[in-house]
């Protein structure tokens, strides 16, 4: 069990020195777009299943509470917490539309849609982010490595540098942590 343990610690730090050599562009890009969404009155509206769904729920909360400075509360919302919305779209529409349906209803051209997949083929996220640009409202993606579906779609797609989607998960909070910290600091710290 020792070698094996290894073997994963071994994969991660593989995984984590790819995400360091070929992320920050695409990390200075998102925060940027971020940052420029919160100052022109935007929010932020983020969405995915399972662990991208937890993802989705933790990053709002490090932006609406706080990440490591004390700063204002910024405007994200997970589209993912809203049993009553999500079970009322999933039995009279179908759950592939239950992202679609919120960004409908909260997204303006301000905001900006934070769509997560691992495979990047979730058709309920696929179909959000077609919504949004619909309406104008700016897409990020996080995806694995090839970006499935969502490549294409979004106008700055992360993808996590592997195809093991324990990896991706990992890789994808550790982003979004750097994206969080990049956004406190242009908008209320060294970078203001």
């Amino acid at each position: 069990m020792d070698k094996y343990i290894a073997s994963i610690f071994e994969e991660m730090k593989e995984v984590q020195t790819r995400f360091i050599t070929e992320s920050t562009p695409v990390l200075i890009a998102i925060a940027t777009e971020i940052t420029q969404c919160f100052e022109n009155g935007g929010k932020l509206l983020i969405c995915g299943n399972g662990g991208s769904a937890a993802d989705a729920q933790h990053i709002a909360a490090e932006f609406v509470n706080r990440f490591k400075m004390e700063r204002p509360p910024l405007p994200a919302i997970a589209l993912t917490t809203d049993t009553s919305i999500i079970t009322s779209i999933g039995n009279d529409y179908e759950f592939n539309d239950i992202f679609l349906k919120q960004v409908s209803a909260l997204g303006s051209e301000k905001d900006i849609l934070w769509g997560i997949s691992t495979s990047g083929n979730s058709e309920n996220v696929v179909r959000a982010l077609r919504e949004a640009d619909r309406m104008k409202v700016r897409i990020i993606g996080f995806t694995g490595r090839d970006g499935g579906k969502m490549k294409g779609l979004c106008d700055i797609l992360f993808q996590s540098p592997t195809d093991n989607t324990a990896r991706i998960q990992e890789i994808h909070i550790a982003a979004a942590h750097i994206i969080c910290q990049l956004v406190d600091e242009m908008m209320f710290g060294k970078f203001a």
